[in-house]
């Protein structure tokens, strides 16, 4: 772990704030930060303390935890106002659902015509302990985003209104999925909670995945009040 690393990697969350920034909120020299990043020197405690406070984090997150798990996977971290849209869905609850559910939408978007839909994922928890823990099931539900004038025959269209979300882009995340993707989601937490952003649940899909070799995540969010 690094306490140096840690804080490059909160300046970096925050907007991208440069040390002169930081150093200017902290009442201190852009120097002192460069000392602090190459772990040539670490903070009073009444500096520490600040520095929590501004990226809203606590002192085991500074100097305890190894905050940056971003790798070369990462990029166009942000936050995004999705747009409203309709969809279908169908859940999958086996010891493999995602590709069952995901190949579903494939084939009804194919029904109607589509042949490059648009999909999007997200893991399904009503599941029992049970098929949990002594048959390893988890689920997945997979929805088509419809197109305009697409109205697919029995199904149940839902819709979702227009949303913020936190939203981080994956190059290549089935190369190492049980590491990239979670990472993305650790990374996500970290922004916004540093951004004084926090998660929305019953309001709209919670957090969802686009399918394809490349992937984007987004988390639901609305800033803190």
């Amino acid at each position: 772990m690094s306490f140096g690393r840690n804080l490059q990697y909160l300046r970096q969350l925050s907007k991208n704030m440069t040390q002169e920034v930081l150093a200017e909120k902290l009442n201190v020299s852009r120097q002192t930060i460069s000392k602090w990043e190459m772990d040539a020197a670490n903070p009073e405690m009444d500096k520490a303390l600040e520095i929590c406070r501004i990226f809203n984090c606590s002192l085991d997150n500074l100097f305890r935890e190894e905050m940056d798990k971003r790798s070369d996977a990462y990029s166009n971290l942000r936050v995004e106002e999705v747009a409203g849209f309709r969809y279908i869905e169908h859940t999958v609850i086996s010891t493999d659902p995602e590709s069952d559910a995901i190949g579903r939408m494939y084939n009804i978007a194919k029904e109607n015509g589509i042949e490059k839909p648009k999909v999007i994922g997200w893991d399904f928890p009503n599941l029992s302990q049970e098929q949990v823990n002594v048959f390893n099931m988890h689920g997945y539900t997979a929805a088509w985003v419809l197109p305009d004038d697409i109205k697919p025959e029995r199904y149940q269209i839902k819709e979702q209104s227009a949303h913020k979300y936190a939203a981080i882009h994956m190059e290549r995340p089935f190369d190492n999925p049980f590491v990239t993707i979670p990472g993305a989601y650790h990374t996500l937490f970290d922004f916004m909670r540093t951004n004084g952003l926090e998660r929305v649940d019953n309001e709209v899909i919670p957090c969802f995945e686009t399918d394809g070799e490349s992937m984007d995540v987004y988390i639901a969010c609305r800033q803190r009040e």
